[in-house]
């Protein structure tokens, strides 16, 4: 397993782009295209807020009835949701365009879109959009793509990883944005993973479910969930691996794979969490249950006083034993251990002795664990957010504006 260059077009097969047509105010890329050369197995996996945005809801209509796709567009800057029936034409124009140029049928196309809910696209120049994409893709435009979908977000997420499977090389990689209302499950962020690797539907499908489970669906910035929220998955079969029909030692290669590729984009998601400065890990053991251990690291990973205290290198870990406490949880608090970044500060639901300078060090770093001990049980989670700071508040105050 070895990480390599590149995103989205990494892998045999691919093409890509992103180009500007005129959604962003500031005249930055707003419209992207991923491409595969043959028609590829496709899953997905989409929000669980009931309010779903028109081009999600005509993705997962695609992806459920037919399991094949060629192309995937993702425009930027305004969120194809909340606006009635003009919404869900307004997709099925933009994937009827985009098949009628690449010579595919419309139902091979996927749409998403994302940026601010209930104002509608301004179709014509999304149509000349997808016209000028589909005219510029090309095998090296996955850095193109990824800058084309961000919206609040400040740097790239995008990754490929190459392994080989009997003896043929297979490249998994991808690209995100994310960067605000995010919170389990699958909440504004626009995954598309692409690979040349040769798969069944129905196994990408469970791997992907799987992928996500341990990573996008364990990352919450600000406990907020959108409504265009997705992460897709194109497997072209470019590679001449012997397919993967089985749940074998190629497949479990795969997963293993898929999901190094799945995490990586989680924590450049969190790090890049908005108006945030640190990665914070909160990771929970020894709870009762598996469900306790997602309550415990779900309430102290979306606590605005858990996220201020890490921002202000405060040493105040009598916010994150409140947390276990709220979580829902069953506990015992005589039992709780608390570590930041490998420093125990309380021992047995108590204050341990430690120093608080190097606390306060370690906290100023760009990355902090929060490690929390139940000592109840045999079961553990971990989850990913960032901490909280005045820009966040700014970002979102003037986020239309």
């Amino acid at each position: 397993m070895q990480f390599i260059d590149g995103g989205v077009t990494a892998q045999q097969g691919y093409f890509a782009t992103g180009v500007a047509c005129g959604i962003k105010k500031n005249g930055e890329k707003d419209l992207a295209i991923v491409c595969s050369e043959d028609v590829a197995a496709t899953a997905g996996v989409f929000t669980t807020n009931q309010v779903k945005g028109h081009s999600l809801k005509l993705t997962m209509q695609r992806v459920r009835n037919n399991g094949y796709a060629n192309a995937l567009i993702v425009n930027s800057g305004n969120a194809n949701a909340c606006v009635g029936d003009k919404g869900d034409m307004d997709a099925r124009e933009i994937a009827s365009k985009a098949a009628e140029l690449l010579d595919c049928s419309p139902d091979e196309v996927l749409v998403a879109s994302t940026g601010v809910i209930g104002v509608p696209l301004e179709l014509d120049k999304v149509l000349k959009g997808v016209e000028e994409a589909i005219g510029n893709m090309t095998p090296d435009g996955g850095h193109d793509a990824e800058l084309a979908i961000m919206t609040t977000d400040t740097v790239p997420k995008e990754v490929a990883v190459e392994i080989e499977l009997k003896g043929e090389r297979v490249v998994i990689g991808g690209m995100a944005k994310g960067s605000g209302m995010i919170h389990p499950n699958m909440a504004t962020m626009i995954v598309v993973l692409t690979t040349d690797a040769n798969i069944s539907n129905k196994l990408l499908d469970k791997a992907l479910r799987e992928a996500c489970a341990t990573t996008f669906n364990r990352v919450t910035i600000d406990g907020e969930m959108s409504v265009c929220d997705m992460a897709l998955i194109f497997a072209n079969g470019l590679a001449d691996n012997a397919g993967i029909v089985n749940e074998d030692a190629d497949y479990r290669l795969f997963c293993e794979t898929l999901e190094k590729v799945c995490l990586f984009l989680t924590k450049k998601i969190a790090a890049d969490g908005e108006g945030a400065t640190k990665l914070i890990e909160v990771q929970v053991n020894g709870a009762k249950s598996a469900e306790d251990a997602y309550k415990v690291c779900s309430s102290i990973a979306r606590s605005p006083l858990v996220k201020t205290m890490i921002n202000g290198c405060d040493a105040n870990w009598g916010r994150i034993i409140t947390a276990v406490g709220y979580s829902g949880a069953d506990t015992d608090p005589n039992r709780i251990d608390i570590f930041l970044n490998r420093i125990r500060v309380c021992r047995s639901g108590a204050a341990a002795i430690y120093d608080e300078d190097k606390v306060r060090e370690q906290l100023a770093k760009d990355e902090v664990i929060i490690s929390v001990q139940l000592n109840y049980g045999d079961h553990s989670d971990r989850m990913w957010t960032c901490d909280l700071s005045e820009e966040y508040i700014h970002i979102n105050g003037s986020y239309r504006s």
